[in-house]
Order: C-alpha cells, then structure tokens, then sequence
C-alpha cells in the first residue's frame, strides 16, 4: 500500500472536504438571484397554468434549490455568469419514447428554460422535479389545483442523466482499476504494483473481515465476486457526490432500489433447504407457533433488502441536505462572522462526507455478506432439541 506522510495526508483530506463546498456553493447557491427571478418571469408569462407562486425570500430560494440539487439532471452545470445568468457545462442526450423515439440534445432546453422541440412534439423540464414532459410551443405545464402535480402527459424517458453518467464511469473506471491490478499480479509474482496497492488492502479487507466471518470459510468465494463489485460501486458513487460534478447518484432511490433487488435475488437463489426450513417450518418450535411465525418470518425476507435500500439512500441524501443547508446559513446571516461559522461547520461536515462514503459501503457489503451467510448456513440443530 502506498504510504503517504502526514503533512501530505492531511493535504489531501482538506482538499477533498473542500470537493463539495465548490460543488454546493458554487454551482447552486451563488446562483439562487438569477435562475429565481428566471423562473418567477416563467411563471408570469402563463408557462405554468396552475402553478404555486415561486419562493421570492433568501429562505424559500435556498429551500427550493436544495430540492433541485438533490435531483437527476440532463445536463452538468459546472458553473454560472453571475451578470447574464449563463450556465457553463455539457449538455447529455435526450433519448424519449412518445409515439415514437425522439433523440435530441439537453442543449435544447437551455438548463431548463426553454422549449424542446423534436419531430413536431414540444417538450419541457419541470423545474419542480426535474422530469421531461410534453407541452405546447409555449412549454404550458397543467398543474393539478389540488396535488400541484403536472398532468401533462409523460414520455418514457431512457436519457442519459449525470446519474447514468456516473454509474457509467464507475463501472468504466473499476474494470481498468482492477484489470490493471489483476495484470500486475501476474508480471510480479503475485505483488501489486501502481494503483492497485492502494485497493489491495481493501479488497483483502473484504475478504477476510466481511466475507468469511459472515458467510464461513466453505462458501465465501462464490459470492467474492459480487461483495467486491458492490463494495467499489458504492464507495466510487459516493466519492462522486462529494466531487463539483455535483452527481447524488447514491441519493437516487432507483439506484439504491436495484443494488437491493440485486442482494435480494442473490440471496433467495443461492439459499438451500435449511434457510427455507426455518422461515416456513422452523425446527425446535411448537407446532402451533410455526404457523403464526411462518408468515413473519416470509416478510423478514423482503423487509431486509428494504433496509438496506432505505439505509444507503437516507444516509447520502441527507447528507446533501444537511451540507448545503449549512452554505445556505452564509446567504441568511449576511455577516462575516455567521459566514465564517456556516463555513467551518461545512468544512468539517465534508471530511465527515468522505467518512460516510466509506461506512456506507462497508455497511452494504456487510449486511449483504450477513444475508449471504443466513442463505447457506448448514443445519446444526435438530427439531426438538428446544
């Protein structure tokens, strides 16, 4: 493992606290005027019929972009033109299926101000949660009196998001990570070389610390494969929510969604008859209480992937709510002395960021490993013994 001396360690870790504050304060709060007053003329103009009044104080502006952070985007605003208003970034594509498929720039929607049009249908952002529906070449949202949710119809939307960005670069970036370190095992004898000894440690970790203390010595290896990939995804997704990108992918309730389904599947298709035995007919219990016991246990089944859909989704959301709730107190203050204060406070909240990014994939991988170890566990005990 490469070691590093402390001057540069610490170095290091200050400039990867000071990641989210670029993102935070730099690409949303230091844009709340502008983009404010854009969508409050929107709204004058009729663009949405309906629509609540937008949030004219510094309070509900900061409320209001703290939601917009936190979701998906089409594009990546890397920074803004305080005097036009004029994003920086990349655009991604719009991939739609309404009648038809329709495949255009996000360039198109200029950061959600504009109207899209594309083989004669028109469509448009809302600015309320960030999803793509069709309108009219005015980009009108009918909005529902009672519930305040557009019913403008919908496209299917297979766009490319900074989410589906990131989880590429991910998956791009482990598959040359661990090829290269696979490589570098086999020109030096089984020693890592470059990168790979800084992940080494890591994946040795793994092994010996989740893997065999919860799924045993006999079977571990077969589900290696997967703790690992899901270990390095986690952790990769949540240094990039820390990174100006400004990517929440980990904040995404679908991705967590289906890293859950993934552990669920695994684990119900790998059990033998022992973990079965004891959720529908469990040994050493009366009669009478199998039957009460059956249908709860059935449920732990599902309510255990849930856990872990909900534990990783709330931990970094509410991380990017606290955080840039923190910048948010610097606008509200108007001083130096309550800036200062907010900054320091998200200073150090951000080093805490980069510690919750890692917890947060041991814990995954970890209580993956636990359900993994409860679905090939060998029976120990006969019926009666209790």
């Amino acid at each position: 493992m490469v070691i590093l001396k402390r001057p540069l360690r610490l170095i290091l870790v200050a400039f990867l606290a000071c990641l989210p504050l670029v993102s935070f304060a730099n690409q949303e709060v230091d844009s709340l005027q502008v983009q404010g007053e854009a969508a409050h003329e929107a709204v004058a103009e009729g663009h949405h019929e309906g629509a609540h009044a937008e949030p004219t104080d510094v309070k509900s502006k900061i409320k209001a972009f703290i939601n917009h952070h936190v979701l998906d985007s089409h594009d990546f605003s890397l920074t803004q033109d305080d005097e036009t208003g004029e994003n920086w970034g990349f655009p991604l594509p719009v991939i739609l299926w309404d009648n038809g498929l329709h495949v255009f720039s996000s360039a198109k929607f200029h950061h959600g101000k504009e109207v899209a049009e594309s083989n004669g249908n028109y469509y448009v952002i809302n600015h309320h949660d960030g999803k793509i529906y069709r309108t009219d070449a005015t980009g009108t949202i009918h909005e529902n009196e009672e519930t305040g949710h557009p019913e403008n119809v919908r496209p299917i939307d297979f766009s490319i998001t900074k989410t589906v960005v990131s989880i590429i670069a991910a998956s791009i970036l482990m598959f040359f990570i661990f090829t290269r370190l696979a490589k570098s095992y086999a020109k030096n004898g089984g020693i890592a070389s470059g990168v790979g000894r800084f992940f080494e440690p890591l994946i040795v970790y793994v092994r010996d610390e989740i893997a065999i203390p919860n799924i045993g010595e006999k079977h571990y290896k077969r589900y290696m494969s997967y703790l690992l990939t899901i270990f390095f995804f986690v952790l990769f997704l949540n240094i990039f929510g820390l990174t100006p990108l400004g990517i929440n992918a980990t904040g995404n309730f679908t991705v967590t969604f289906s890293l859950a389904i993934l552990t669920f599947l695994i684990t119900n298709l790998t059990a033998n008859k022992n973990y079965w035995g004891h959720i529908f007919w469990m040994p050493g219990v009366p009669k009478p209480m199998r039957i009460i016991l059956a249908p709860i246990e059935l449920l732990g089944v599902f309510i255990k992937p849930f856990s872990l859909m909900i534990r990783l989704y709330a931990n970094i959301f509410a991380g990017h709510i606290v955080l840039m709730s923190i910048l948010g107190l610097m606008f509200i203050f108007k001083s130096w002395i309550g800036s200062s204060l907010s900054f320091g406070l998200a200073f150090v909240l951000s080093i805490l960021e980069i510690l919750v990014a890692f917890l947060q994939a041991y814990i995954f991988t970890m209580l993956s490993a636990l359900y993994f170890g409860a679905a090939v566990e060998e029976h120990h005990h006969e019926e009666g013994h209790h």
